[in-house]
């Protein structure tokens, strides 16, 4: 796979670098054949003057051959993170055109990648190609570039964290899910407050924006380990489907999805498939199948149970959050001990604590009407 890098120059008010990693957005149709075809950046502004009013430089990476992003793996986020590393001190922000279907993964594990991040990286998309009449593609595109070149009064980012624009909301990139497969309000954050919503004007929620790690330098860590499953509890899972992922040779993490506050059943077959991979080394994260809410271990006995035999609380994270948190710390050489230690605690926002639930609540209802 190369990399093609193309310089669009405007004006110097900001300069921006837009990463085509593939997807949905930069396709065009032909108008003889009508078939898809991936959009040629050197021609960008021609297919969205609106850019030229932006007042930003632009300039444009592209992936070559454009992903499919049912096709990411880890090594992509991998290239992905180095060509931020690369080009981190050319530009004031990054704006990352992706799929929608593993967009949230692929956020998610960028966030946690980059420690001292005081930049805005932009995550979009879009449910119809830019070259469509109806496209969503053209407003998702202007508006993430606008938010990634964003200043405050005093000339700081507004934004400088991962985050994820679709459909006049910008979201924490770590705490966002894929809720439709064909509405173009296409991601939701249930858990955590939207960072700005766009209408008229752009509004920012200052206070739940990250601040930026201003005179830190920047860390990238670019390393996951792929040994990792999702274990997604139903009624009437079998001991054979269990043990069979629990008991992978190479697995050296999990994510549970449980019912309600972190509940599972308690038969002891169960039980003692957890206890066995929790002593083998796997690290087992208990993550709610609901879309609001958290995990409470102590609320009820079958949670102070597993908690007892050694899982690990995901709290209000999401899936996608907390298995690229899991191949990431994983990816870092630490032990299962320490991993387990840091997937307790929120690292890039990913997660609340305690204090925070009620809090966060009371922003969603409040800032959504």
């Amino acid at each position: 796979m190369c990399l093609q890098l193309h310089y669009n120059m405007v004006a110097p008010r900001a300069s921006i670098l837009l990463v085509y990693t593939g997807g949905t957005i930069g396709m065009l149709e032909n108008p003889e054949t009508g078939a898809l075809e991936p959009l040629d950046f050197n021609y960008l502004q021609d297919n969205v003057p609106e850019l030229r009013l932006l007042g930003c430089d632009i300039s444009s990476v592209e992936f070559q051959p454009p992903l499919d992003s049912s096709a990411i793996t880890t090594e992509h986020w991998v290239q992905l993170a180095r060509v931020i590393e690369e080009n981190y001190d050319k530009y004031d922000g990054f704006v990352i055109l992706h799929g929608t279907d593993t967009m949230a993964y692929t956020a998610s594990a960028l966030s946690f990648v980059f420690e001292g991040l005081a930049k805005p990286i932009v995550f979009t998309g879009s449910q119809l190609p830019v070259g469509k009449l109806r496209t969503d593609g053209k407003e998702n595109l202007i508006t993430a570039i606008e938010i990634a070149a964003a200043r405050d009064e005093a000339g700081r980012p507004r934004v400088p964290e991962v985050s994820l624009f679709f459909e006049n909301y910008l979201m924490r990139g770590n705490r966002t899910s894929k809720i439709s497969a064909d509405q173009f309000s296409a991601f939701e954050s249930y858990n955590y407050p939207h960072l700005a919503y766009a209408g008229i004007e752009i509004r920012y929620h200052d206070a739940v924006i990250a601040n930026a790690h201003v005179g830190r330098t920047l860390s990238v860590r670019p390393y996951f380990d792929p040994h990792v499953a999702v274990l997604k509890l139903f009624p009437g899972i079998t001991r054979e489907v269990v043990e069979a992922v629990l008991s992978v040779p190479s697995l050296r993490g999990v994510v549970m999805e449980t019912f309600g506050s972190g509940n599972a059943p308690m038969m002891p077959w169960f039980l003692d498939a957890l206890r066995a991979a929790v002593a083998r080394g796997v690290v087992i994260v208990n993550v709610t199948q609901c879309v609001t809410g958290y995990v409470d271990m102590t609320r009820y006995e079958t949670g102070v149970l597993l908690e007892k035999i050694g899982l690990v609380s995901g709290r209000d994270a999401t899936t996608e959050a907390a298995l690229t948190k899991l191949m990431y710390l994983l990816g870092q050489g630490f032990s299962s001990e320490e991993v387990s230690r840091l997937m307790a605690i929120p690292l890039r926002g990913e997660m609340s604590l305690d204090q925070e639930m009620e809090g966060f609540s009371r922003e969603i209802s409040i800032y959504r009407r």
